[in-house]
């Protein structure tokens, strides 16, 4: 059997700096024939790479088989929004080619494929003809789709007047329960709420296992993918890393990740202090041959670059929710640890014994704190993605559905 997702060397680049085309007279065209082959000769004899270009993909090749849940991994940047892109036919690849067998239905933003003064009614029936449903085939599943989504009291309003989270959530239902053959989802799923991505992540799971049909997804979420995926594509600086089992290359991600320290943080902006000194922040396992994950002794090290010295320091590191929610804060002033920080480079180490968060991603803020003033903060310094892990020590890992902190707790009859 042919698989359903074929990509063979797809690679993409964009102009950096240009801006858009103006019209052309017919001299501007002349001039511009005239001066093509030179261009090219010049190509020809190894000047490098087009000033202002970037590869966002580079020479990425693999397959996806009929029913597979496969997932795209890495950081920010990586080139995975791209590929989905390039497979949804928003845009063109630069080299190479991507071959889809079956109905596509495509989820990359919000309100993708919404017309945003048609109701959400009429939104559900365009949707459904731009995926080549008849009429009768939406009627069945108007139903289900509505209930899903959870917009029966805003059917009849124009789109526009949605906020981004119902959006998503009608989004999602009409993509998932028209019956797409192959179904293409970013991680536009973060801007629902926790119950929202749980229902996501369940229909994800019966589409694929129950249904049959192939599912290409973006996630940070590796808790997700390890659950609900076959095998993931690992992703870095538009090329692929690897591909395999979903286990395997998320710990090889994960595990890749937390080495690379933020050395450029001098650089970052940051809120106005005494004196700016935070220069690098990682984020490792404490142990050899383990990953970063809850439950797991993970070690925390800032670098500092210190200009002059700051007395009774503290040092604090907060994480915080792709939502926008601080939901952990680590500070050596709650343990009684001021620090005095002299001129020069030198770096705090923080060791956590166990991780109290649940698998996902989180961003870190970086603050150092002396005698009642700021002396540095960082917001959003870097990101960190935690693992499944036996917090509890029982064997139980769980997704975040039940909030993103974790806490032993012990139970008895009164």
């Amino acid at each position: 059997m042919s698989p359903a997702i074929t990509i063979s060397d797809i690679s993409k680049c964009y102009q950096l700096g240009l801006r858009a085309e103006k019209y052309l007279t017919f001299r501007d065209a002349l001039i511009s024939a005239v001066k093509a082959p030179f261009k090219r000769l010049a190509g020809l004899r190894g000047n490098g790479p087009i000033e202002g270009e970037f590869w966002a993909l580079k020479n990425v090749s693999f397959e996806v088989q009929r029913g597979e849940v496969v997932a795209l991994i890495g950081r920010n940047g990586a080139g995975k929004s791209t590929l989905l892109k390039i497979l949804s036919r928003i845009v063109e690849p630069t080299e190479g080619s991507a071959r889809m067998r079956g109905r596509v239905a495509s989820l990359l933003e919000v309100g993708t494929g919404f017309h945003p003064e048609l109701t959400g009614r009429e939104n559900i029936y365009l949707n459904g003809a731009i995926l080549g449903m008849h009429k009768a085939e939406i009627d069945r599943k108007f139903d289900e789709i509505v209930a899903f989504a959870e917009t029966e009291k805003f059917l009849d309003t124009p789109v526009k007047r949605y906020s981004s989270g119902m959006y998503v959530r009608l989004a999602f239902a009409v993509a998932a329960h028209l019956e797409p053959e192959i179904l293409i989802v970013d991680e536009v799923l973060s801007v629902g709420d926790a119950e929202f991505q749980k229902k996501c992540l369940g229909r994800i799971q019966q589409v694929a296992q129950g249904d049959g049909r192939t599912v290409l997804f973006v996630s940070h979420n590796m808790g997700a993918v390890r659950q609900l995926c076959d095998r993931a594509v690992y992703l870095r600086d538009g090329k692929m890393v690897s591909i395999g089992p979903s286990a395997d290359v998320v710990t090889e991600y994960l595990n890749s990740a937390s080495e690379t320290s933020e050395n450029n943080l001098l650089s970052r902006p940051r809120f106005q202090g005494i004196t700016p000194c935070i220069a690098g922040f990682s984020c490792r396992p404490a142990e050899a041959g383990r990953h970063v994950a809850s439950g797991a002794p993970v070690i925390f090290q800032i670098d500092l670059n210190v200009t002059e010295p700051i007395q009774n320091a503290a040092v604090t590191i907060m994480f915080n929710s792709d939502q926008g929610y601080r939901v952990l804060g680590i500070s050596s002033r709650c343990e009684g640890e001021l620090l005095t920080l002299q001129p020069g480079k030198q770096s705090v180490v923080c060791k956590v014994d166990s991780l109290p968060l649940v698998s996902g991603r989180f961003n870190v803020d970086l603050e150092i704190f002396s005698a009642g003033r700021v002396a540095d903060y960082i917001q959003h310094a870097t990101a960190i993605d935690v693992e499944f892990g036996d917090f509890y020590g029982n064997g139980q890992t769980l997704l975040p559905f039940e909030g993103p902190i974790l806490a032993r707790s012990h139970w008895t009859f009164a």
